[in-house]
C-alpha cells in the first residue's frame, strides 16, 4: 500500500495513483492555493480531529448533474408552499459550524475540525466557497456548503434542523446553478440522500475527464445571490446526456 506523504511544496500525486479506498496522501496544509489546487485535481481533504490532513480521490465518485436534478411530490409541495426563505453567501460561517456541531451530535465527531473551519472561511472571502441557507422564522435551520471552480461545484457538507431544510437549499442551489450553466456537481461520497436527490456514480476517470472541461470556463467568484426562482423548472424535462471521448 502506497500513501504519499505531501511535501511544502504545494503539489499532489495524480489522484489515479489513490488506494482503492480513494484514499492517496496525508500531511500538507490547508492553504488556499493547496486546496484550490486539490480540488482542481479531484482531490479533497476529509479526516477526523486526532489524524493528520487526509487526501482523497475515490473511485467511483457520486457527482450529480444539475439537469438531473429529482425532486419528490411531497418535496415539490414543501417548495410551492415556501415555508423556508432560502439564500445563499449570508450566513457562511454559520452553516460551516452548524455543519461540525450536527456531526459530532449524530456521529461522535466530524472531520469539519476547527483548522478545516477556519481553511474554507478563508476560501468563502476569497470568493471560492459559497453557502447555501435555509431560514424558518428568521432562524437558520438548514443549510450546505462547498467550493466552486469554473463550471463545477464541489460539495462538502450540510445540516439539517427542520425537516426537508437542508433539502430546499440543495434543490435551489441546483437550480440557481443551472441558470448560471455549471456542468457538474461533485457529491463526493455517496449517501442515499444524495442518490434520492439524482445523484449517481461515475467512474474516477469520467470525473476527472468531466472536471477538467468544467475547469475550462471561468469562476464565478465572489458572493453569490439567489435569483428568482418561480421560473426555474423543478427537474429538467429531459435527461442530460454526457459523452466521452471514449464512448
Amino acid at each position: 500500500m502506497t500513501i504519499f506523504r505531501l511535501p511544502d511544496e504545494h503539489i499532489f500525486p495524480p489522484p489515479e495513483l489513490a488506494e482503492d479506498n480513494g484514499l492517496l496522501a496525508v500531511e500538507g496544509d490547508l492553504s488556499e492555493s493547496r486546496l484550490l489546487l486539490a480540488y482542481s485535481m479531484g482531490i479533497f481533504p476529509w479526516y477526523s480531529e486526532d489524524d493528520p490532513i487526509l487526501w482523497w480521490s475515490p473511485d467511483p465518485r457520486l457527482v450529480l448533474f444539475p439537469g438531473e436534478l429529482k425532486a419528490s411530490k411531497s418535496l415539490k409541495q414543501t417548495i410551492k408552499k415556501k415555508i423556508f426563505n432560502i439564500t445563499l453567501d449570508t450566513a457562511f460561517e454559520e452553516v460551516i459550524i452548524n455543519c461540525a456541531s450536527v456531526h459530532r451530535k449524530d456521529d461522535g465527531g466530524t472531520w469539519i475540525t476547527d483548522d478545516m473551519i477556519e481553511a474554507y472561511i478563508r476560501l468563502y472571502k476569497s470568493g471560492f466557497a459559497h453557502s447555501a441557507e435555509a431560514w424558518f422564522d428568521k432562524k437558520l435551520v438548514g443549510g450546505l456548503y462547498g467550493v466552486s471552480l469554473g463550471s463545477a461545484f464541489f460539495g462538502e457538507s450540510m445540516f439539517t434542523k427542520k425537516s426537508n431544510a437542508s433539502k430546499v437549499a440543495f434543490i435551489s442551489l441546483v437550480q440557481q446553478l443551472m441558470t448560471w450553466k455549471f456542468s457538474l456537481i461533485d457529491c463526493q461520497l455517496t449517501t442515499p440522500h444524495l442518490i434520492s436527490l439524482g445523484a449517481k456514480e461515475i467512474p474516477r476517470t469520467d470525473f476527472l475527464e468531466l472536471l477538467k472541461s468544467a475547469l475550462l470556463k471561468s469562476t464565478k467568484k465572489g458572493k453569490w445571490k439567489l435569483e428568482d426562482q418561480n421560473s426555474f423548472p423543478m427537474v429538467a424535462s429531459k435527461p442530460v446526456k454526457v459523452k466521452f471521448n471514449n464512448s
